[in-house]
């Protein structure tokens, strides 16, 4: 289990009013014990919330992960090509750095083994990253996109 400190910035992942999951980005604002809870600070809001340690995790660019409704974001090229920058707001609400995105094949992306579409190439932190589109496992009208290691 991950050990959080006061500051540390996190990704809390829970359910909205309406039931559908929601993703939330925000920071530690006090640890009882390693056993949790956790006090969160959400980025937006003025006071804290008490959480179970077990519905936090640490930022990191494989967690931030853009899931939209609509296949037709995925299917169609000019569609596809916004993902990109959609991710990019993501990643950057998220709090996180990302020296270079790269289009590939003039913004349209690249067909992948996965059935998806490989949108682009990036580097945080030092280190290589593709981001990738594809349907949504469980969803039949759901893309997800999210950043994963090259290789």
């Amino acid at each position: 289990m991950t050990s959080f400190r006061h500051g540390d910035r996190i990704r809390y992942a829970t359910t909205g009013d309406d039931g559908y999951p929601v993703v939330r980005y925000g920071f530690v604002g006090g640890v009882a014990d390693d056993d949790g809870p956790v006090v969160i600070m959400l980025d937006g809001e003025l006071g804290g919330d008490v959480v179970d340690l077990t519905k936090i995790e640490p930022v990191s660019i494989s967690n931030v992960t853009l899931t939209l409704d609509g296949s037709d974001l995925i299917e169609d090229p000019l569609l596809r090509q916004g993902l990109m920058n959609l991710w990019a707001a993501e990643a950057e609400s998220a709090g996180l750095r990302i020296v270079e995105l790269r289009p590939l094949n003039s913004e349209y992306g690249v067909r992948d083994a996965s059935e998806g579409y490989t949108l682009a190439e990036l580097s945080s932190a030092g280190e290589p990253y593709v981001l990738r589109a594809s349907l949504c496992p469980g969803e039949l009208d759901a893309v997800t996109i999210h950043a994963t290691p090259p290789f």
